[in-house]
């Protein structure tokens, strides 16, 4: 369901007007089977440490590196049809059968950050607190997925999240540089709300699901 954001949840911090392209410079000195690029932002603090998840978070972190939007209406459209979710889910299974490890049934929990942007919105104020609140998430743990979209014509867009857990989810977004964030989006905003959704995977990813979390 739907709900106004509080201090106290995970939030998906205000989407840019463009996406960011990432320089890869600092990836490509690290190991790349340990680290992965899981957001526009390319920098150490930025990188998911696949020894800090589970196989089953590591596989679907990796192959969330694939999501893109199928639609261009996806900041009001359904969430499960805005990307290309059987593309992800087939990419899992194809890493799952390269592992030779099998692959439990595994939920993540989901933030699906919805919002309407004002026309004299500060974009390089909230570019600075964006990637100071990600790489406060990212240090929290669980954190295996950002992307964010641009703003339609009616300036309305979607950012999303993919953690672990819930509860990761809500210590991510209770450190300094999200609640600044928070406070700086009530005045950047018309409206915002947040979607929270569950992606389930079953054994040997032979099958999935994505639901409203409840």
């Amino acid at each position: 369901m739907a709900a106004q954001i509080e201090l106290v949840q995970p939030i998906d911090v205000p989407p840019l007007t463009k996406e960011v392209t990432p320089i890869i410079s600092e990836l490509d000195a690290l190991d790349e089977e340990r680290f992965v690029l899981k957001s526009p932002y390319s920098e150490r603090p930025h990188l998911l440490d696949l020894e800090t998840v589970s196989h089953e978070a590591g596989l679907v972190a990796k192959a969330l590196r694939t999501l893109k939007p199928i639609r261009e209406d996806y900041a009001t459209a359904p969430y499960e049809e805005s990307f290309n979710w059987p593309e992800v889910i087939e990419e899992v299974r194809r890493l799952s059968q390269k592992s030779g490890k099998e692959f439990k049934e595994t939920s993540f929990y989901i933030v699906a950050f919805r919002s309407k942007i004002l026309t004299y919105t500060d974009y390089d104020y909230l570019c600075e607190l964006d990637k100071a609140a990600h790489a406060e998430a990212v240090a929290s743990g669980g954190f295996l997925k950002y992307w964010f979209g641009e703003p339609d014509a009616e300036l309305q867009n979607l950012s999303t999240c993919v953690w672990c857990s819930r509860e990761q989810a809500m210590i991510g977004g209770r450190g300094p540089a999200h609640r600044k964030a928070v406070s700086v989006t009530r005045h950047q905003y018309a409206y915002y709300n947040i979607d929270q959704h569950r992606l389930t995977i079953r054994d040997n990813v032979d099958d999935w699901s994505i639901s409203w979390w409840k």
